[in-house]
């Protein structure tokens, strides 16, 4: 039996299936089978799954209990390829690809389907026209074509392979949720905000409100930003807006109670009681992880803000009884990508060890001060080249000058408008983008609690488009490099637990959280560094670089931390 076969859904709600051969085009006659389940489990013998999209078909091959080693998704596929083409954004279904084959009009793709709290995927969710399996295989035959084109076509599969085992992960850990305690979620949020009161604030954000008025002597909606500007201005105090940052440098006694309504009024809105209600079933909070959801490879989520769960509200997420949770964070995944990527020989020697990187670098340039080193580092990556961090770049220009030009190359790139790869080959879109998509695409923060972060890396922050994509493009090539690094580590991960009971159920950037019984904990840990491991080699070839994990074995999300 060939060991890779191609599956597409029928339109009269059975599949087509087809053994693949070396070409990518069937080796033996098409078959029509009623169920794409049971066509999956009667050939226990193939490594690979060709299909159109993982989102169509994984759901409910999950649903009963069937799981595949490994698939190829023609459409996260499709996405990867235009990029590195230049044709980012351009339409990705399997359908437009076999339109711009033949040459004939391209349909748009659909738009996303919108998010639907507690709700599992369909069977075939309907996603553009209907793509027979014989004409998804010539899509599916010219992406092998314009695979081996590409200048480093071993990178490319590796990045195409690496993608669709993320679409896996990510459908497995849709299914399986995140445990969460609905009573403690309920408890947190008593004690938090007080009691509800029908048509009303709850009371804690009553009285902050209350003493917020008091203060300027008059009523004030502290959730109305326009409101609290006003106020401030007949105070005859100007503030531009109401972030947390600009709040606290004002000196008015309206200040601390407003930053405390905020604070809590995001955690109503954002997770408070209507979110639990909507969002978490059956003791699993289910969010929709989709991989590959940013131009930079980092997921999103479909809804329910899984990616931004406040430290407060993860109190409520708690292992089963008897069960732990494995919460591993990599550490100073960023510097250590960047020399991976850039070969530089002394900061892949401090990377090579497992000590605090941080602490390496300053004792090779900032004389101990791992703080002005951290600053060094960080602002080579995100772009601070004024001020004290242009001084700072100096001193790690002296001692790491590979590293420092590698970045200093994106950028300028960037600038140029020129494409800008990842070390696998994922590429920035060449078109210039407004200041604001760019950092938040590069993951800089720019949330209303943390604005003063995001202007640290970013001087001018309202500089020209060239300048901004500069500074979006020096930072892509690290963080795209880690979100494929994170891909490789994820599809290492998922293989090593399947002899276990353990579930994968969290990832974020840099974090994953396990949840398995209580006896796995310790190999599960274990198999998160030897996954690190494996997909540093897999993803950046034979260097000294090691990434290593911050690993805690918890009841409770909250004391990972």
């Amino acid at each position: 039996m060939a060991d890779r076969w191609a599956l597409a859904p029928a339109e009269d709600g059975g599949v087509d299936v087809a053994p693949l051969g070396p070409d990518g085009l069937p080796a033996a006659a098409v078959r029509r089978e009623a169920d794409a389940a049971e066509a999956v489990r009667s050939r226990p013998g193939v490594t690979r799954w060709v299909w159109r999209s993982t989102a169509e078909v994984h759901p409910r091959l999950l649903a009963t209990g069937v799981r595949v080693e490994r698939c190829y998704d023609v459409e996260a596929a499709e996405t990867l390829l235009l990029g590195h083409e230049g044709r980012y954004g351009q339409p990705r279904s399997a359908a437009a690809a076999l339109a711009r084959l033949r040459g004939g009009p391209v349909p748009p793709d659909p738009p996303q389907r919108p998010a639907e709290p507690g709700a599992q995927s369909p069977l075939f969710e309907p996603r553009g026209a209907h793509v027979p399996l014989a004409d998804l295989l010539t899509v599916y035959a010219e992406q092998q074509r314009r695979t081996e084109a590409t200048a480093h076509p071993d990178r490319i599969r590796l990045l195409l392979a690496a993608e669709s085992a993320g679409m896996l992960v990510a459908a497995e850990m849709n299914r399986a949720g995140v445990p969460w305690r609905a009573d403690v979620h309920r408890a947190v949020l008593h004690d938090l905000l007080g009691e509800r009161y029908a048509g009303g604030e709850p009371r804690r954000l009553a009285e902050l409100a209350d003493e917020v008025s008091a203060a300027f002597g008059r009523r004030v909606r502290p959730d109305l930003p326009a409101d609290v500007l006003k106020a401030f201005a007949q105070a005859g105090i100007k503030v531009s807006s109401t972030r947390r940052w600009e709040l606290e440098s004002l000196d008015h006694p309206a200040v601390k109670p407003l930053i405390e309504y905020k604070k809590l009024y995001r955690i109503m809105v954002a997770h408070g009681w209507s979110w639990l209600q909507d969002w978490v079933r059956d003791g699993r909070f289910r969010p929709e992880f989709l991989a590959g959801g940013t131009v930079t490879g980092r997921w999103v989520t479909n809804g329910g803000g899984a990616l931004q769960i406040p430290k407060v509200i993860r109190r409520a997420v708690v292992a089963d009884p008897g069960w732990r949770l494995v919460v591993a964070d990599a550490d100073q995944m960023e510097p250590r990508v960047l020399a991976a990527i850039s070969r530089d020989p002394g900061l892949m020697e401090v990377a090579g060890r497992e000590t605090d990187l941080y602490q390496s670098v300053s004792d090779r340039a900032f004389s101990g001060d791992r703080a002005q080193a951290k600053l060094a580092v960080l602002g080579a990556v995100y772009g601070q080249t004024s001020g004290d961090g242009l001084k700072n770049l100096a001193a790690l220009r002296r001692r790491f000058p590979t590293a420092v030009a590698y970045v200093d190359e994106a950028a300028r790139a960037g600038e140029e408008g020129r494409l800008v790869r990842t070390w696998l080959g994922r590429t920035c879109p060449p078109a210039a983008r407004t200041t604001d998509d760019a950092v938040e695409e590069a993951g800089i923060p720019l949330a209303e609690e943390e604005p003063d972060a995001a202007r640290q890396w970013i001087p001018g922050y309202a500089s020209t488009d060239a300048r901004a994509r500069g500074r979006f493009t020096r930072n892509f090539v690290v963080q795209g490099s880690a979100a494929d690094w994170t891909l490789l580590l994820l599809a290492a991960l998922r293989q090593a637990l399947t002899e276990l009971a353990a579930e994968l159920v969290f990832f974020q950037h840099d974090e994953v959280i396990v949840h398995c019984p209580e006896e796995e904990a310790e190999t599960v840990a274990g198999v998160i560094r030897e996954a690190a491991e494996l997909a540093g080699r897999l993803t950046f070839g034979p260097t000294p670089v090691r990434f290593p994990f911050t690993t805690a074995v918890v009841e409770c999300y909250a004391d990972a931390k």
